[in-house]
């Protein structure tokens, strides 16, 4: 039944033109599990259990394996699967059962919030600003400015290592956005505002804890036991798919690393590392097209790099056609057609299926029992197999989570037990900016200082000239130009009120004397009479 240099996936079942029935197994071939693959199905329809044989049958010949758990049932790959009579039964029905064994796989547990793994970090310098951007849900604008963050950071020696630098920058830059803005280009208040705003909602998030050192090295996930068997890398999702961002970019920025650490390997007899994309529609949805280019880039050179991947997902249309197109080996779980999107869905999974004349595809799509599943793969020359109606076998390891205790007693086995449980926080543009900050306000002192001294030089000399001492006015103390005004002004109006007196006895005496002599006038007159 199993065969060397391939993983056994279940068996399928044909029938014959005489009514007879005919079984074959089905496989993946190793040489060709970089080509990359899809496993897609309703809810329920047994897209975890293919996931998990299929991690299984990667670690058993020697190929380390990356899975996010997004409901915990994955950590029971790190333990013996328990008889029960559904499972002997379907191994028995498809050949498997003298091959059936129960036995845990070793496993590495990890978790970005350090609470049911090994925490896992990266720095802000390695996510770079078109993931941090993604991240931050950042608009063009905004997305310029955190360019010229990472610009400037480059060309001041700053290290970015978590999001206490980034901020830290971001103040840096506002305090001299003019000076910037005439070598980098424009940077808005508002914008920094923005960005400022979005790293606080990361942080309230938890994510500042994604972001630091000691960084993951990527060949951590790339182990093997010393009998030969590949090391399965478990990553706890459960909390992190509340921030659906941030696990899409999580899961973005190791693939990245992994496209741009790993050298260039050709053909290989096996992957050097199958990496799944558990719940992938999450890693398009609302996705800027430069993303989605990217993601479809890496996913085309990254099989010359030796690692595989496979996206799992609920409909095939949450997968761009661009990434797609690449993802040669097939497991296609029932699908229910309900609405419109459902009935292409179908449409669309039956299609990119090889047909098989014996199988009308689409129909068969819909009406699959859990456990079953239309199975295509590579052959030799990376020729697609006709898909075949597949009877999946039951996994090694146990269906369903692991308890508590048992999670870490695996932990503490860890072969990376104490690697990254810490955290380090070396000099970087915080540190370095606040110390800049400090002796920027210690030069401002001393200057002030400086003025207060050279004022009160100039005080004593005035005592010194005129014997006397004058008012010594701060800046604060000194007359304005307003209240001078107002003095001139007080001055003039006093002024006017003496002159305005001074005319009015004036009047007066020459009415005075005016009245008198034209009585005298007229009394001579009357005496000439």
């Amino acid at each position: 039944m199993l065969q060397d240099g391939k993983v056994y996936l279940g068996t399928s079942f044909l029938t014959n033109a005489d009514g007879s029935e005919t079984s074959q197994g089905e496989y993946l071939n190793l040489a060709l599990a970089n080509r990359h693959g899809l496993i897609t199905g309703a809810t329920g329809t047994g897209k975890t259990v293919s996931l998990q044989i299929l991690t299984e049958g990667f670690s058993n010949a020697g190929v380390p394996v990356f899975c996010a758990d997004v409901k915990g049932d994955l950590s029971g790959l790190a333990a013996a699967g328990e008889p029960k009579d559904f499972l002997a039964k379907r191994a028995e029905k498809i050949g498997f059962a003298d091959k059936y064994v129960f036995e845990a796989m070793p496993t590495i547990f990890w978790d970005l919030f350090g609470e049911q793994g090994h925490p896992i970090r990266t720095t802000i310098t390695d996510m770079g600003p078109l993931l941090l951007a993604r991240l931050l849900g950042l608009n063009d604008t905004q997305e310029g400015v955190l360019n010229i963050a990472f610009k400037l950071a480059d060309d001041e020696g700053l290290l970015l290592l978590d999001l206490k630098d980034l901020r830290a920058l971001l103040v840096n830059m506002e305090e001299r956005r003019k000076e910037l803005s005439a070598a980098y280009g424009n940077i808005s208040t508002a914008s920094i505002g923005a960005i400022q705003r979005d790293l606080l909602v990361l942080e309230q998030q938890g994510a500042e804890q994604f972001f630091g050192e000691t960084a993951l090295n990527i060949l951590d996930l790339m182990r093997t036991t010393r009998d030969g068997r590949g090391v399965v890398s478990v990553l706890a999702a459960d909390k992190l798919m509340q921030s659906p961002r941030l696990y899409a970019t999580f899961l973005l920025w190791l693939l990245s690393e992994l496209f741009e650490e790993l050298p260039e390997v050709g053909d290989r007899d096996r992957p050097r590392l199958v990496f799944f994309f558990d719940e992938a529609h999450l890693l398009f949805d609302d996705a800027p097209k430069i993303l989605v280019e990217k993601v479809e880039q890496v996913v085309k050179l990254i099989r010359s790099k030796g690692v595989g991947v496979y996206f799992v997902t609920q409909n095939p249309l949450d997968v761009p056609d661009g990434v797609l197109s690449q993802l040669g080996n097939r497991v296609q779980h029932a699908l229910r057609a309900f609405t419109p999107r459902d009935q292409k869905a179908v449409k669309v999974a039956a299609d990119t299926f090889r047909p098989n004349p014996a199988l009308d595809t689409r129909q068969v799509i819909m009406e699959m029992g859990v456990g079953e599943a239309l199975v295509s793969t590579l052959m030799k020359k990376g020729v697609p197999s006709m898909v075949q109606q597949t009877l999946i076998r039951p996994p090694s390891s146990r269906l369903g989570p692991i308890s508590s205790a048992e999670r870490q007693a695996v932990i503490n086995n860890s072969p990376v037990l104490g690697v990254y449980d810490t955290v380090v926080d070396r000099e970087s543009a915080y540190e370095i900016l606040k110390e800049q900050a400090a002796e920027k306000a210690k030069r401002e002192a001393a200057q002030r200082a400086k003025e207060d001294k050279q004022r009160e030089e100039q005080g004593r000399m005035k005592r010194g000239r005129t014997g006397f001492s004058l008012p010594d006015f701060g800046r604060d103390d000194r007359p304005t130009r307003q209240s001078r005004r107002r003095t001139t002004s007080r001055r003039s109006n006093r002024q006017s009120v003496a002159e305005a007196a001074m005319k009015s006895v004036a009047r007066s005496v020459a009415t005075s004397l005016g009245k008198a002599l034209v009585r005298g006038i007229l009394g001579s007159l009357k005496s000439g009479r």
